[in-house]
């Protein structure tokens, strides 16, 4: 695996691959990798004769300096997990060369910017999509994998590809959970296996309204997972919600032709979980 941690010396060694007309696989992360992140290197392998990972703690999209101060930064681990997966490339970028001083930044997100995550964390996408557009314009990737379990994240990045006419394929990734179900995810590793145990109440609240889908409406699905949620000691609610898939509007009414996604985050021993899952 090679490793980069410069701009130029990543294009440099893409220029080559460009030339030999290969195809390149982009996989964005801000580390503390986990099996869920290990599965898009892996969705990638078939696609794509180059995979680039990228891990990259980008300060732009934390809305409390607290969390970006505690987000875990195991870098060796990640790099011993990169090289068991087969990785080809690794770029681990500094802040100061990712962004010069007083950048200036902001795109049209519609709904998806002050809805949802957008609503409970400020300013979050704008700073997911500063970086993922520096990542895409510096690597010009033909496929960029997400993993669904950010749902609206996924959705933003799509919205961003189709309106700045990108040629980049989005490859959505499934969900990667633990044998009890709960979602892998970096913020897992500090929770207790109380806590662990605990969050389990995100994903059996969900798998409650996927079961129930076709037969009790909306908002009384939403009531029942949010009682599940709330007769689990140690579980704050921060919200829960039955969405149709590409706006993420609230549905109160269900329409054959469309798709739909229960989104939910919740509080656990101080730790921001958030989880989904397609209905239908």
């Amino acid at each position: 695996m090679e490793i980069f941690k410069t701009k130029k010396e990543l294009q440099d060694y893409l220029s080559a691959a460009r030339e030999a007309k290969q195809k390149v696989a982009l996989i964005p992360t801000m580390g503390a990798l986990h099996e869920g992140h290990i599965s898009l290197i892996e969705y990638a392998k078939p696609i794509a004769d180059i995979r680039v990972c990228s891990i990259f703690v980008n300060p732009t999209q934390f809305n409390d300096p607290k969390d970006l101060e505690k987000y875990p930064r195991p870098i060796e681990h990640d790099i011993r997990m990169l090289e068991s997966a087969n990785c080809d490339i690794l770029f681990m970028p500094s802040t100061a060369e990712m962004y010069g001083t007083n950048e200036e930044w902001h795109i049209d997100l519609g709904d998806l910017d002050s809805i949802w995550e957008g609503e409970h964390r400020p300013g979050h996408f704008q700073g997911v999509t500063q970086i993922v557009y520096k990542l895409f314009t510096l690597v010009q990737p033909d496929i960029a994998c997400f993993g669904q379990k950010d749902f609206q994240q996924v959705m933003v990045i799509n919205k961003m590809i189709k309106d700045k006419h990108l040629p980049i394929q989005l490859a959505i990734c499934p969900i990667v959970r633990d044998k009890d179900g709960l979602a892998l995810s970096s913020r897992n590793a500090r929770l207790s296996e109380a806590g662990k145990k605990t969050a389990l109440a995100l994903s059996k609240a969900l798998r409650h309204v996927r079961n129930q889908f076709t037969q009790t409406s909306p908002d009384q699905l939403k009531e029942e997972a949010i009682a599940i949620l709330e007769q689990t000691a140690g579980v704050k609610v921060e919200y829960f919600a039955i969405c149709e898939t590409t706006t993420l509007h609230e549905a109160h009414t269900i329409e054959a032709d469309k798709k739909y996604v229960a989104l939910v985050t919740a509080w656990v021993e101080g730790v921001r979980l958030i989880d989904n899952m397609i209905l239908n």
